[in-house]
């Protein structure tokens, strides 16, 4: 995220300082409208703005070497990575794309920093397009902090590694395996020098996936690296190079944050679940529909319920999954999480059961309690 590496450690502090100033230069030498198809950035921390609502960088701060990168209106692609760095030591750059603030570079329009506790659901979705011939990983970053700063390194650095080629590992060692937004991780934790660093590492590469940035925001609090008042300030996805990486890409990149209150987006509301099933020896599906019966539009929505013992899901749609058995959470994604005062919204999951088939009894969306029928 930073043009202060992730993984540096005194380098970084160094970096800082010179920040400010070479990324005020960069906004003189680049533009600030919305970028066309092809938009080439060679600035070392050069940046634009695509769909008017994010904002590209080409964050090269760890070689003295040529990086550039085609700008199009959904995402980026690295065109030329020249230079290598010992892949023992901190990546060369971290060409990406963010919604939020990044060194008071705040993206229009952005609801970031938020605090936690206001956060009802960050859907984000990320496509990413990937090469052999380089070492690098493909990270989506989200970063925390005490205060709602827009500029500078923020305390917590959550780092979701989605591929990972060559001989590199994440910042500190292994703690273990945690099932977070419906996938299997390997988690790592650390401290660079200038901020912890909590990482989840794919076991296989994931080239499009749509999640929750709040589950592992969550992740995070209960290991004790964030509290519920902290803020959000950023999210971010692209790559960390050390050697090579021309051809990568980030073909499309979302993010929203829904926060508010009662009749605000992410607020209480009136509410009917429906919960169709087809269950056979062994397995089932269930089609869940979410009605809104309140006065206000729902913009954001966390459907909480809890599978009967011995039921597990095993994939799902149209939905952010939490939790694969007992208790279970389903947050929007980008495109249902506006729920008119009426209307409805749809997902459904397949799973695995045993024993006589039972459905969940109870269900409250956004903390609210919901009828079922």
């Amino acid at each position: 995220m930073r043009p202060s590496p992730h993984h540096a450690h005194s380098a970084r502090g160094l970096l800082g300082a010179l920040l400010t100033s070479l990324v005020s230069l960069a906004a003189l030498l680049t533009t600030a409208s919305p970028a066309q198809a092809d938009t080439t950035i060679c600035q070392p921390f050069g940046t634009t703005t695509i769909q008017g609502r994010y904002v590209v960088q080409n964050n090269r701060w760890g070689t003295s070497a040529t990086q550039c990168i085609a700008v199009t209106d959904s995402g980026f692609r690295i065109t030329q990575a020249d230079g290598s760095v010992p892949t023992n030591g901190a990546p060369k750059s971290y060409p990406s794309v963010y919604n939020g603030c990044h060194y008071t570079n705040c993206s229009p329009g952005t609801k970031l920093p938020a605090q936690l506790s206001t956060i009802s659901s960050a859907p984000t979705s990320v496509s990413y397009g990937y090469v052999n011939d380089a070492a690098y990983n493909a990270s989506y970053d989200i970063w925390l902090d005490p205060t709602p700063r827009t500029d500078g390194v923020n305390r917590t650095e959550i780092m979701i590694w989605f591929n990972k080629v060559g001989s590199i590992q994440p910042i500190g060692s292994p703690v273990g395996s945690a099932g977070v937004a419906g996938r299997d991780w390997q988690v790592w934790s650390g401290n660079n020098g200038s901020n912890d660093v909590l990482s989840f590492v794919a076991p296989s590469a994931i080239t499009n996936w749509s999640f929750d940035v709040m589950d592992f925001a969550r992740q995070a609090v209960s290991r004790g690296l964030a509290q519920n008042n902290w803020y959000l300030t950023s999210v971010q996805a692209g790559f960390e190079p050390w050697q090579n990486g021309a051809g990568l890409a980030m073909n499309s990149f979302s993010s929203s944050v829904n926060t508010g209150s009662s009749g605000d987006p992410g607020g209480p509301t009136a509410c009917q679940v429906a919960y169709a099933t087809n269950d056979w020896q062994g397995g089932f599906t269930a089609d869940v529909t979410i009605t809104n019966t309140g006065s206000s539009p729902v913009r954001g929505w966390t459907l909480a319920f809890t599978l009967p013992s011995g039921q597990r899901i095993t994939n799902g749609w149209n939905a952010n999954l939490s939790g694969a058995s007992g208790a279970v959470t389903a947050s929007n994604v980008a495109h249902n999480g506006e729920v008119p005062a009426g209307g409805r919204a749809t997902f459904g999951f397949q799973g695995t059961s045993g024993g006589a088939f039972a459905k969940p009894s109870t269900f409250s969306l956004n903390g609210s309690a919901c009828t079922t029928g």
